[in-house]
Order: C-alpha cells, then sequence, then structure tokens
C-alpha cells in the first residue's frame, strides 16, 4: 500500500465488517474469512464497494486535535522578547502613574510596545497558520495509493476509498493502510513496532489462531505497520478510528513537539540579548540615578535602552524567511517533512545515491536478449507493447518464465495518459518484451497456475515463483542478478534441451553479462528447473536450475542530472554511486552523468565491503577518488553512511525501498523518493523528491544553504541597527547629554515600521551566484558564528559613527548649552529626527549592502532584489511622513527635515555600502575559496 492512511475527515468511530455473532476475525479459517467478510477471492465489484463507501465512510482518521486558536494565538506571547517587551511596557505603565505630573508620552510609550508585541504576535500566528496549511497541502502531494483486487482485477486505490471487505495486495516496501486479516502469506514479515513496540520483523500466516486478540494474532495486519519482505493478500475488517492504530492515534498525536537544533540555538542567543539588555538597561539606570537624574524618566530612559537593544522582528523574520525555503523546496519538487532537514542540508558534504530512477529516468525498456549463445534485439520504447523481437523462438522460455515470475502488471492508457506499470517498472519492462514476442501472459498464467513463491530477497537478489505443470508436478521460475541465478544453476538451456552447464558455459554468459552491463544495461538472468512438487524451502527451490538466458534493459539517464551533478562537485559535495546492478552497468551511467570523469573509478562491490575491516573502509572513504559501491546491500549502504558520519561528514542518503530505511533514518538527510518509493522509506525519510530526480537534491542543497545564508543576513541587518540605535543613546549619556538622541517610541518606529519588510526581503532572497561554488558548511559551525558577530559589529559601528556625528552636530550647530535643552526645544526635535532618519537611511544602504556574503553587490545587481527595494522604500516613505506629517510630528516628537539633511544622511548611507564593499573586497583578497577538482588546472 503506497502511503499509508490518510488523515482527513471521517467517521467518528471508523468501521469494522463483522457480523455480529461471527467469531472473531483471527480465529477464522483462511478460507471462511471472505465469506465472513461479504467478499470473494476476486475481490469486491465496483457497486459493493460504492454501498460500503456510503455505510462506513472514507477510511481516515479524525484530524488532529489543535490547540483552540485563542489558545495558539496566547503562546505566541511566552517568546522570550515579547516577555521583555511586556516587562518594558508594564514598568512604562507604572512610570506614567507614579509621575506628578503624568508625561502622556510615557502612556504612548506604554501602548507603543503593547502594539509592537501585538502586531509580532499577529504575524507569527498567521505564519504558523499558513505554515501549518502549506504543510498539509504539501502532503497531499505525496501519492497515497494501495493495491486491491476488485472485479478480478488488481488496481491501485487512494487509501482513502478502502472499504471494510477489500482484498488487500501486500508486497515488501507497502504501508498497511487497514487493519486486515491475511489469508494467504509467502515470507510475509511486518514491521509492528508503531503498535506493539516489537523491535525487528514479525512473521504474518493465513493459518487460523487461537489468539484472544487481533492484535496478539500472526495472522493480522494493521494500519500504520510496514511490510518488511514477502508477498500476501488480506481482507479489511476494520478501517479508519476502529482500527488498531485509530485507538492509540490520538495519544500520538498529544505527544509535545521537540525543538530543532535552529530553533534551540536561536532561544539562546535570544536569552543572551535579553540578558544583555536587561544588563545594560540596569547599569544605565544606576549611573543616571546616581549622578542626580529624577527616577522616573530614568527608569524610562533605562527601558529605551532595552527596547534598543531588542530586536523586536527577529520571530516573525525567522519563521518567514524558513516558510519562504520551504515553499521554494517544493517547488523545486523536494518536500522537506522535518524544519532539521532545512537546517543540514546547507553543510551536506557526501552524496550516497542510487542509481535506478534518481540517476535515470526508471523507465526501463528491454533491449537486448541473450539465450542459446545468441543476442537477440527488441525494438521499441517504452511500456507501450509496441516493437518486435528478432527471431522470438529461442528467446520465447526466456521471456515467458521471466513473465511468470512478475508480479507487476502493464495497464492500458488512460484519456491523456500512456501506458503505465502497476509495480516494479523492472518487471514491466518483461512483459513488454514479451508482448512483444507475441506471448499472452494472461493465457500463461492461467495455463501455469502460481502455487507458491519466494518473494524478491535483495540479499540473495532473487526472486522465484513454482507453477503446476501441464505435464504434471510443478516447475520453478527464478530471476535475478547474472551472477546470483548463475551460481544455482548445473544446467542450461541448448536449441530447447538442457545440457550440463561446463566452465565453458559459464565463461560464456559470463562475457555476454559484462558486454550488456558495459553498454549501461541493467541484466537480469532467468532460470527454471522441473519438481515433482513444490520444494519445501528456498534453498531448495532455487537450486539444480537450468539457465535460459540473459534480459539487458536500458534506463537512459535523466537529461537534467548531468548539470546537478556537476554542480555539486563544484559545491564541494562528494557524490558516491551505491547500487545493486553490475559494476559495469554502474560505470557506465556514471560517467555518462558525471559521477566519473577519471579513467580509473574505484569501484567496490557488495562482497568486497563485507570483507573490509573498519580501518581499511576508513582507509578507502578518506581518498578523494570517485567511489562506486555496485552489488551491495542495505546493509552495506548503511555501514558505508556510518563510516563517512564517523569521519565527520555530513551524509544525505537517497532510497525508495523499504530495505533502504534503515540508512535513510541513520543519514544525515534521508532522501527518499515519492512517486516511485515506497511508504516505509518515505517514512524514514526527512526529504521526499516528489519527481524522484537527483536534480531536485541539488536545487534542495542550493535552497538550503541560501535559507541559513539567508538567516544569517537579517541577523546581521538587525543586529547592525541595534547597535546603530544603542550607540547615541550611550555617547548622550557618558558626554552629558541630558535628554535622550533617540526616543523608545521612534526606536520602535524603526524596528516595527523601517526594518521588518527589509529584513523579511532578505529572507526570500535568491541564492547568490557563488552559492554551489562553496564548500560546505562545517557541522560545527553555529548560527551566531564569529563570522556573523564582526559582519554586524562593523556595520554597526560604521552606522554608530554617522548616527552619532549627525546628532551632535546639530546640537552643536545650534549654539545652545547642553544644560539648556528641553524636550521641546526645535533644535532637539530637529536632531531627534536626524537620529532616526539617519538610522533609517543607513539601513536602506545596508540592505543592498548585505545582500551578498562576498561577491560585490554592483556585481550581483545592486537593485537585483526588487522586495526588498520596495520595502526600503516605504521605510523611507514612513520616516517622511514621521518627519512632515503634523499628526505624526506630535506623536514622535520630531520636526521637519531640510534637503540638505537628507543629502548628508544619503552621502552617510553610501559610505556605509562602499564601507561594506571594501570589506568583501579584502575578504576575497585574503580568503580565496579553495579550487574545486573541475576547477584545478
Amino acid at each position: 500500500m503506497r502511503g499509508g492512511s490518510a488523515v482527513a475527515h471521517g467517521p467518528a468511530d471508523g468501521a469494522t465488517a463483522l457480523p455480529a455473532g461471527t467469531p472473531p476475525v483471527q480465529a477464522l479459517p483462511p478460507g471462511e474469512v471472505p465469506t465472513a467478510l461479504g467478499t470473494r477471492y476476486l475481490g469486491l465489484t465496483a457497486r459493493e464497494v460504492a454501498a460500503r463507501r456510503e455505510r462506513h465512510g472514507a477510511n481516515a482518521l479524525p484530524p488532529p486535535r489543535r490547540p483552540r486558536l485563542v489558545r495558539r494565538f496566547a503562546a505566541q506571547f511566552t517568546d522570550l522578547f515579547a516577555l521583555v517587551l511586556l516587562v518594558a511596557a508594564g514598568l512604562t505603565f507604572l512610570a506614567y502613574a507614579l509621575e506628578e505630573p503624568r508625561d502622556p508620552g510615557n502612556l504612548q510609550l506604554a501602548f507603543a510596545i503593547v502594539g509592537v508585541v501585538l502586531l509580532n504576535a499577529l504575524i507569527g500566528f498567521a505564519q504558523e497558520y499558513s505554515a501549518e496549511r502549506t504543510a498539509q497541502a504539501l502532503q497531499a502531494m505525496v501519492p497515497h495509493t494501495c493495491r486491491v483486487l476488485r472485479d478480478g482485477q488488481r488496481q491501485e486505490v487512494p487509501t482513502a476509498e478502502l472499504v471494510p471487505g477489500d482484498l488487500v495486495v501486500l508486497e515488501a516496501g507497502d504501508a498497511v493502510s487497514a487493519d486486515c486479516r491475511v489469508i494467504e502469506a509467502h515470507g510475509l514479515l511486518v514491521n509492528n513496532a508503531p503498535l506493539t513496540g516489537e523491535s525487528g520483523g514479525v512473521g504474518r500466516v493465513a493459518d487460523a489462531t487461537t489468539a484472544p486478540t487481533a492484535l496478539q494474532a500472526r495472522n493480522c495486519v494493521f494500519m500504520g505497520t510496514t511490510v518488511l519482505a514477502g508477498t500476501g493478500k488480506a481482507v479489511v475488517y476494520a478501517i479508519g478510528a476502529a482500527t488498531e492504530f485509530g485507538r492509540i492515534y490520538r495519544l500520538a498525536d498529544q505527544a509535545p513537539r521537540q525543538k530543532t537544533p535552529l530553533q534551540r540555538e536561536v532561544a539562546s542567543m535570544a536569552r543572551r540579548v535579553a540578558g544583555l539588555a536587561l544588563a545594560i538597561g540596569g547599569a544605565l539606570f544606576a549611573v543616571r540615578l546616581g549622578a542626580g537624574q529624577p527616577a522616573v524618566p530614568t527608569l524610562v530612559f533605562a527601558l529605551g535602552v532595552m527596547v534598543a537593544m531588542v530586536p523586536e522582528g527577529l520571530p516573525a523574520t525567522l519563521s518567514v524567511s524558513l516558510a519562504i525555503g520551504v515553499r521554494r523546496m517544493a517547488r523545486r519538487q523536494a518536500l522537506v517533512k522535518r524544519l532539521l532537514a532545512v537546517e543540514a542540508l546547507g553543510s551536506t558534504t557526501v552524496v550516497c545515491t542510487d542509481k535506478t530512477g534518481t540517476l535515470t529516468q526508471a523507465e526501463m525498456t528491454v533491449t537486448r536478449l541473450w539465450a542459446d549463445g545468441a543476442t537477440h534485439t527488441v525494438s521499441g520504447v517504452g511500456y507501450a507493447p509496441a516493437g518486435t523481437v528478432t527471431d522470438p523462438g529461442p528467446v520465447r522460455e526466456l521471456l515467458r518464465v521471466a513473465a511468470l515470475c512478475s508480479d507487476a502488471r502493464v495497464l492500458p492508457p488512460e484519456p491523456g495518459g500512456g501506458w503505465r506499470v502497476l509495480g516494479d517498472t523492472t518487471e514491466g519492462a518483461i512483459l513488454v518484451a514479451a508482448a512483444k514476442a507475441g506471448i499472452d501472459v494472461a493465457e500463461e498464467e492461467a495455463a501455469a497456475p502460481r502455487v507458491a513463491e519466494h518473494p524478491f530477497d535483495p540479499v540473495r537478489k532473487l526472486m522465484g515463483t513454482v507453477h503446476e505443470d501441464a505435464a504434471g508436478g510443478c516447475r520453478v521460475h527464478v530471476k535475478g542478478a547474472p551472477q546470483e541465478v548463475l551460481a544455482r544453476c548445473t544446467h542450461i538451456d541448448r536449441g530447447g534441451g538442457a545440457v550440463p552447464l561446463t566452465e565453458r558455459s559459464r565463461q560464456e554468459v559470463v562475457a555476454a553479462d559484462d558486454a550488456m552491463a558495459s553498454q549501461g544495461l541493467r541484466v537480469l538472468a532467468a532460470a527454471h528447473r522441473a519438481v515433482p512438487q513444490a520444494p519445501r524451502t528456498r534453498d531448495d527451490a532455487e537450486s539444480a536450475l537450468t539457465f535460459l538466458g540473459l534480459l539487458g534493459m536500458l534506463d537512459p539517464p535523466r537529461p537534467e542530472v548531468t548539470r546537478a551533478v556537476r554542480d555539486c562537485r563544484r559545491a564541494g559535495i562528494r557524490i558516491v554511486m551505491a547500487t545493486g546492478d553490475h559494476p559495469l552497468t554502474a560505470e557506465a551511467i556514471a560517467r555518462r552523468v558525471g559521477i566519473v570523469t577519471g579513467t580509473m573509478p574505484v569501484v567496490v562491490t557488495g562482497p568486497r565491503l563485507e570483507a573490509m575491516e573498519p580501518a581499511e573502509l576508513d582507509a578507502l572513504l578518506a581518498e578523494p577518488s570517485e567511489l562506486l559501491l555496485c552489488r551491495v546491500s542495505p546493509e552495506h549502504k548503511m555501514r558505508v553512511v556510518a563510516a563517512f558520519q564517523e569521519r565527520g561528514e555530513v551524509v544525505a542518503v537517497t532510497g525508495d525501498g523499504a530495505n533502504d530505511a534503515p540508512a535513510l533514518k541513520r543519514a544525515d538527510i534521508g532522501v527518499a523518493m515519492g512517486a516511485t518509493g515506497t511508504d516505509v522509506a518515505r517514512e524514514a525519510s526527512d526529504m521526499v523528491l516528489l519527481d524522484d530526480s537527483f536534480a531536485s537534491i541539488a536545487a534542495a542543497v542550493e535552497l538550503g544553504r541560501s535559507v541559513y545564508d539567508n538567516i544569517r543576513k537579517f541577523l546581521a541587518y538587525l543586529f547592525s541597527h541595534n547597535i546603530a540605535e544603542l550607540a547615541p543613546i550611550l555617547a548622550a549619556t557618558f558626554a552629558g547629554f541630558p535628554l535622550v538622541p533617540l526616543t523608545a517610541v521612534q526606536i520602535l518606529a524603526i524596528d516595527l515600521g523601517s526594518d521588518v519588510l527589509p529584513a523579511l526581503a532578505l529572507g526570500a532572497e535568491p541564492p547568490e551566484a557563488d552559492t554551489m561554488r562553496r564548500p560546505p558548511r562545517s557541522r560545527r559551525e553555529r548560527l551566531f558564528s564569529a563570522v556573523l558577530v564582526r559582519r554586524f559589529l562593523f556595520l554597526g559601528a560604521v552606522q554608530s559613527v554617522g548616527v552619532c556625528a549627525v546628532f551632535f552636530w546639530h546640537v552643536h550647530a545650534s549654539g545652545i548649552p547642553y544644560s539648556a535643552f528641553t524636550a521641546d526645544e526645535p533644535a532637539y526635535r530637529e536632531a531627534i529626527t536626524l537620529t532616526q532618519a539617519s538610522i533609517v537611511v543607513s539601513q536602506f544602504f545596508n540592505a543592498l549592502a548585505i545582500r551578498t556574503d562576498r561577491v560585490s553587490v554592483f556585481k550581483a545587481g545592486l537593485l537585483g532584489n526588487p522586495r526588498l527595494v520596495a520595502a526600503g522604500c516605504l521605510g523611507l516613505a514612513l520616516m517622511a511622513a514621521i518627519s512632515y506629517v503634523p499628526v505624526l510630528q506630535d506623536v514622535f516628537h520630531t520636526a521637519p527635515l531640510a534637503p540638505a539633511h537628507w543629502a548628508v544622511l544619503v552621502g552617510f548611507g553610501l559610505l556605509l555600502l562602499f564601507a561594506e564593499e571594501a570589506r568583501k573586497w579584502w575578504l576575497r583578497r585574503t580568503s580565496t575559496p579553495p579550487a574545486r577538482p573541475e576547477e584545478e588546472p
């Protein structure tokens, strides 16, 4: 079942289908289960499905309980910055109440601070709600389907449309989407950990049991569990909330969510900033109080300092930036399931990728057949059965056996679509080739019914089926990796008869296999054996076989992958191919897409990897070579991932099968396939590629780096102007100026009126041109790093010089002694207006300069982010309104500025821009990034 259970609106109590008075479902013999549940071995009819859906509703769990909107909104006020501001507002209200005569400015300030907190809460609440809706929409893009038998035909239907009585087909990698009673099992192994906590696989059987409950029975499978191995059929007896999973769903949904490392780091930064603000505010309060200043005005002054140091817009800007990154990744076909994935993507150093479907198109076409010592060509491409087989006679038995040993089905085109495969695409290609040879697979299946099967085993790399033989007895059909099939053969087919398999014949098969593999073909072999009755064990069935031949399938590389591989290599990311295919096939594809560019790649097979000691494996991975891992099992892949991580690498792993789940979980970034991947793989992953393409991984890495870069950019932007707000206040205090150069209301106007929108626009900054030409970020590098601190200290220092200069220049130009200044003095009002305007203007240029870390902003395009320019212009317009509109003049205690004032402020803004450009030039000159392999001479 693809995609697991749907989580949507459905009946409150779910639905069960067992009639009253019937023995427990686990106690029924398998032959009586369909009758008891009102179905048959051919499945339900369309009419029965519609009637049961009307009666029982959708196979869906109740929507998760969410806190009420009021509580979710109230939670926005628990942010540390919000708490600091609320305390400041409360103290300001208290100061207003205690002061005689009462200062209306203090009341305005208190309400302004409360307004800031309320605005931040509204933005945070709206963003959280929007992110939740976005996540739901993105999850809906991942297919949630299962395979059922209806009207005697295998169909793929949405899991929400399952009804009691449906006959479900189970295969390895499926997520079980309802509670079902097994009626047929072939090596069926399930993972019940989500329900019972049992580690490892648990075998399932079809026989009746005496277990007291269905959950304890070995003949039932349950919603929320997964199929690890084998195949089977089962009848649905409970859906929705009536399932075992539905009963515990509420408990799981109520578990508290853990914070991600980025959230914890931001929280730690908030604590440090808040602590510093309180410490400096308290120190200045003590200094001014000790100098004889009145207590209440001094308290308001200290509160203004605290407000100046709190980046009020940071929480909203951070959440919006991350949301933008997730949405951008979704547009690039990468669905991020966890915020941690966004953080880790930027520091990925190794990508372990499989081949089929990720690097290639996963559209198999059999193009070569080898049987009886000769090669035969198959024409046609895709899954349409249009084409021919040259001289089909010698390869007929090869194709017939391979087709009968397959579970897939080729479906005719629907309106507006093409032929498609239900099941494994490799098996689909075999069925199409059989049809081209004139074989009617349905007739062959009817003439030789399957009586037993041995599902594909990733370790043995084989699949086997047992069929009735018209002549009496049975025939074993086996297909799989050529080396594995050949190792179990004692005879080879020659001219329609079996002859002993000599060493010369073995070498002939190996040469044919190598020839196909060197052309980039995926090669399978098929063999059979006549037996008097179905073998009791798999080892018995897969022995003493007669080798029939080879099937070579072409799976062309995706055209976009070559550029994506090149981008990853330039970004310092090592790409390691890990595949179950032949080494020659792997190397041929790796060369086509650019993973291998040298003459001698290092090719390591599964058996060799298994024999390696840890030190030898570590030495292998330490070499900067082009590495191909071939014929590897999931255990091998997980061992390589762990070894890379022990070396300090940040590893991303791609996978689509149930067996890839351990490696996906072990990796720093598990990447599952959305279109062809199994439910188990998607559940274990951190990111799902909706188009299954490696190019989406490269795009996601670039966007992950960009998100992290943008967070640092707006942190530098916000903290640099906090320094510029604090500097004139400190300078005035130590210079003995009796009034503040910048009031708390003005600070709030800067922080939220002029700075939030540019900061949000910086969060949406597209990736820089050199994003994928830089080495990966170290996993030990912190968000609030020394590099970031040095940058905003530098920018803040330049801004502070300009802000302090214009304020004290205007004060001195007025000719009024410090002691004679009052709050209503026109020169003072002009001076504080200049202070506020100088910060706003310098922040406009600061936003332009901070868009790039190393590259000149003039090279990147000074106006390359139109949203940023528009946001900056809105901030300037607001500043102009504060300066010239009478109502706002009264609120902010400002005065109109002359054109000459604006010219001076623009000059200081340009000084900041060119100072940052000089810093970038020096950085480029003194710390050139290391050359990439492609750039070395």
